[in-house]
C-alpha cells in the first residue's frame, strides 16, 4: 500500500483541472489528503471529471470554482472548503498562464493578464488560506513558480516577472509565518511535458532537450512528488526555500 502520509489533511489546489494542477491534486489524494479543486467556472466539466479520479481512490474531491484574480470568488472559495472540510492544512497556488510576446509588442493586456492571475492570484488565495492557518498554527504554502523567474526567457518577460515575483513572494511570507508553525515554499518546474511542449517538433525539441543536463522533459508527476514531500510532515523543517525542478537546466 502507498505510504499515506497525509491521510487526514485537507488541501486545496488551485488550477486543479488539467495538467500540473491534476497531477498534483492526484499525487496529494494518493497519499491520503481530501482536495479542494479550484478552476474558472469555464473548466467545470474537466474539473468535475478530474474530481472524480480522486474520489475512485477513496478521497473526498470539492470543486470550488473561482477566478483568483477576485477577491470576492477567493474569499468565497475559502467559505466553502471550510464549511466542508472544517480546516485547511495545505494550499498549492497553481493556477497560472502565459500570453508570451517580445517586449516591444506586449500589450498592457499581455502583461496585465498574467501578472494578475500568476501574483496577483498567488497573493489573494495565501492571504485567504492564511486566517484558518493562523488559527491552526499550521500549515504548508507551496507556490508554484518557474526556472523563468530565476534564468528568464525571451518573449516572457511578463511570465519571467510574475514567477520572479512569486518567489521574492514565498520568502517574504515565510519569514512573516514561521513562528506560526506556518511553511511557505515554491517549486521551479523547468520544461514539463505539456500540450504546448508536445507541439514541438525535430531540431527545435531537440535543442531544448539538449539544455536540459539529465536529457529529457520532465513529466507532471515529477513536480508533483516535490509537492508531496513539501506538503508533509518530512519537509517540517524547510520553508522560505524554492526548489527547481529543472533535471539540473538551471545549474
Amino acid at each position: 500500500m502507498e505510504n499515506e502520509n497525509l491521510l487526514g489533511k485537507i488541501a486545496l489546489v488551485t488550477g486543479a483541472r488539467r495538467g500540473l494542477g491534476k497531477a498534483i491534486a492526484l499525487r496529494l489524494a494518493g497519499r491520503g489528503a481530501e482536495v479542494v479543486m479550484n478552476d474558472i467556472a469555464e473548466g467545470k466539466a474537466e474539473a468535475e471529471a478530474a474530481a472524480e479520479e480522486l474520489r475512485a481512490l477513496g478521497r473526498r474531491a470539492l470543486v470550488a470554482l473561482a477566478d483568483v484574480r477576485i477577491a470576492d470568488q477567493v474569499e468565497e472559495m475559502m467559505d466553502r472548503a471550510l464549511a466542508e472540510f472544517g480546516r485547511l492544512d495545505i494550499l498549492v497556488n497553481n493556477a497560472g498562464i502565459t500570453r508570451d510576446a517580445l517586449l516591444a509588442r506586449m500589450s498592457e493586456e499581455q502583461w496585465e493578464s498574467v501578472l494578475d492571475i500568476n501574483l496577483k492570484g498567488t497573493f489573494l488565495c495565501t492571504r485567504a488560506a492564511l486566517k484558518p492557518m493562523l488559527k491552526q498554527r499550521s500549515g504548508s504554502i507551496i507556490n508554484i513558480a518557474s526556472v523563468v523567474g530565476l534564468m528568464g526567457n525571451p518573449g516572457q518577460a511578463n511570465y519571467a516577472a510574475s514567477k520572479g515575483g512569486v518567489i521574492a513572494f514565498t520568502k517574504a511570507v515565510a519569514k512573516e509565518v514561521a513562528s506560526r508553525g506556518i511553511r511557505v515554499n515554491a517549486v521551479a518546474p523547468g520544461f514539463i511535458i505539456s500540450p504546448m511542449t508536445e507541439r514541438l517538433e525535430g531540431e527545435a525539441r531537440q535543442r531544448l532537450i539538449s539544455s536540459i543536463p539529465l536529457g529529457r522533459l520532465g513529466k507532471p508527476e515529477d513536480v508533483a512528488e516535490v509537492v508531496n514531500f513539501l506538503a508533509g510532515e518530512a519537509s517540517q523543517y524547510i520553508t522560505g526555500q524554492v526548489i527547481n525542478v529543472d533535471g539540473g537546466m538551471v545549474m
